[in-house]
């Protein structure tokens, strides 16, 4: 027995050791907080933003969600000079809708983008094909997904942030819109996995390849994007947002991510299979990082969020068992247990500073979006499986692998 809790005892130890490192790192981004940019805010255009937006929004098959976002663009004031919707051959009635706004808004303009080049990825094809046909005149090239449900003033309030804060490039966090019980448990944990690996939307990154991106909304002056060739840098990625803003910070251009709850929301996916399967794919962000980098984020997730709960589930479970010899492991074993708690006290903590980064006005069973921490050793492992498979098939098109 004394050599079964000798090796329990080391087991302990090893994982304090890797523990503590983890919740360092994790500790300085979070203490970055409250220093970070305030969320955009909706605002009135001014007689200087005249036609200075272009906006360029990617399609296949969207009818049963674009019609927020067609919407909710065409009420942006006279700073967008043009809205460019680049379909790639949807079947399923997305050219018809958009035909059908561009009959109440000129500004729309539906394109059909050339056949997929090889080695590009279908979303950067479609935003490099757009933006090539953007108007010169336009100071700003602004990328938008259809799934997104933008507020009167978000493209001013974008504009005028970025111009004030010197901003070349810069990314909204939306506010996202739950429906099913599973995704209100799923979807925080998945979201807290890039939390944790980055600062808080508002604290710019001091390292290029630190920096976070979301091409939900991407604004970025169209000087730039032209200097960078458009999104050939990030042709074949799969988290082309992050890899483009990556190359683009690397260049020397300020870069930027803020929070955009207050003035975009975002219905993703339905459902928790959904969500695991399209969103968990691109998480890991291996497109845009390193391999030594890659293999340091999956630590820090195993340490600060796959780990706690196990470990204290694990103690609970074991102790009653042996109640004469668990007081044997000693300290390690104590301190183990008490960092853990104090990584779940973090991790509730956080789920109240994310909540209003969720709209679950009209979620089914949304008290679960609570216990989305008992979902955490599943969201760190749905990294662990995507950051070692090569997407075969993206939004309807099949790639090789």
């Amino acid at each position: 027995m004394l050599d079964v809790l000798t090796i329990a005892s080391a087991l302990c130890l090893f994982l304090l050791l890797i523990q503590l490192s983890a919740t360092a790192i994790l500790l300085s981004r979070l203490l970055k907080g409250p220093s970070r940019h305030p969320p955009i805010t909706p605002q009135n255009p001014t007689p200087e933003l005249l036609g200075c937006v272009s906006v360029v929004i990617p399609t296949l098959n969207e009818a049963l969600r674009i019609a927020p976002l067609l919407d909710g663009i065409s009420h942006q004031s006279y700073e967008v000079r043009e809205i460019i919707i680049v379909d790639s051959k949807s079947s399923d009635g997305t050219p018809e809708l958009v035909k059908t706004a561009q009959h109440k808004d000129p500004r729309f303009r539906l394109m059909t983008d050339d056949p997929l080049p090889t080695g590009w990825v279908g979303r950067p094809w479609a935003l490099h094909y757009g933006f090539l046909h953007t108007s010169e005149a336009s100071e700003w090239f602004l990328g938008m997904d259809a799934d997104t449900q933008p507020s009167p003033g978000l493209v001013a309030g974008l504009v005028k942030t970025a111009e004030t804060q010197g901003y070349d490039l810069v990314s909204l966090s939306p506010q996202f819109i739950l429906k099913y019980p599973g995704e209100c448990w799923l979807q925080p944990a998945l979201l807290m996995t890039l939390l944790y690996r980055f600062n808080p939307a508002g604290v710019n990154a001091e390292q290029s390849e630190r920096v976070m991106a979301n091409g939900q909304c991407y604004l970025c002056r169209r000087s730039v994007l032209a200097a960078v060739g458009g999104y050939t840098s990030a042709n074949s990625s799969f988290c082309d947002d992050v890899t483009l803003a990556r190359n683009i910070a690397a260049s020397g251009y300020k870069v930027g991510f803020l929070d955009g709850a207050k003035v975009l929301k975002v219905r993703m996916y339905e459902g928790a299979m959904e969500t695991w399967q399209q969103w968990g794919r691109s998480l890991d962000l291996k497109d845009a990082s390193s391999r030594a980098q890659l293999w340091g984020d999956l630590w820090l997730l195993t340490a600060v969020q796959g780990l706690p709960l196990l470990v204290v589930l694990t103690y609970l479970f074991f102790s009653p068992l042996v109640p004469g010899k668990i007081s044997l492991l000693s300290t390690p074993l104590l301190l183990l247990v008490v960092l853990n708690l104090f990584l779940l006290v973090i991790r509730f903590a956080m789920l109240f500073a994310i909540a209003p980064s969720y709209d679950r006005n009209q979620a089914k069973g949304g008290w679960l979006f609570w216990l989305s921490p008992l979902a955490d050793p599943i969201a760190v492992l749905r990294i662990f499986l995507s950051a070692f498979r090569t997407p075969r098939e993206w939004r309807g098109r099949k790639y090789n692998a």
